[in-house]
């Protein structure tokens, strides 16, 4: 029922802990009460990202599931909402997106999240699935990750590929230009898009 709020999410368990939730075993759980305290919501976080809630009358304390049921009205319209706001401001304040797939993508951010705390910024509307990653003490891009048709990267493919496009010093070019797999016109042509936009 509320599976999309964690659409293309990646649960950070660090800020779960901030939010209030208690480890459970890697299980996280966190309570809080909803329609002005008349129920208590348990929100139940799996160590595989699966969302689980449930709602106990205050008064009672016997279970509320109507909400999860075909169930139509303004109360249960009420009730649905007050737990989707809930969800809503757990998925903006303890995930990340996640929209890219390749492992060694997924293994990038990993790496940068944990060793800068840098988390991926999705900047363009248009462009859902380019992310930068900038520098916390001059707000400065260092590289920009972006699903591109391999064509673009003179291959024979019009399949679709993760790149990642990034800023490096000078001196440092001529040793990566002697790497396979760097390619330093596109690196040219997507800085100027990246601009462009970010003016």
């Amino acid at each position: 029922m509320f599976e999309e709020i964690f659409r293309k999410k990646i649960i950070i368990p660090e800020r779960l802990i901030e939010y209030g939730f208690a480890d459970n075993g890697g299980d996280y759980l966190y309570c809080t009460g909803i329609m002005d305290g008349e129920f208590s919501l348990q929100v139940t976080i799996g160590e595989n990202g699966s969302v689980d809630t449930c709602l106990t009358e205050t008064d009672t304390g016997e279970e509320f599931t109507l909400y999860k049921t075909n169930a139509a009205g303004s109360y249960i319209g009420d009730v649905r909402c007050a737990i989707s706001d809930v969800l809503t401001d757990i998925s903006l304040k303890c995930c990340r997106p996640s929209v890219f797939k390749s492992a060694q993508t997924l293994r990038l951010l990993s790496h940068v999240t944990e060793t800068y705390g840098d988390e991926p910024e999705f900047l363009w509307e248009k462009y859902d699935d380019y992310a930068v990653l900038r520098r916390k003490d001059t707000a400065k891009w260092y590289a920009v990750i972006m699903t591109i048709p391999k064509s673009k990267l003179r291959l024979p493919s019009e399949d679709m590929a993760e790149i990642i496009d990034l800023h490096v010093r000078s001196e440092n070019m001529g040793e990566l230009l002697g790497r396979e797999h760097y390619y330093p016109w596109l690196a040219y042509e997507q800085e100027k898009l990246v601009h462009r936009y970010l003016r």
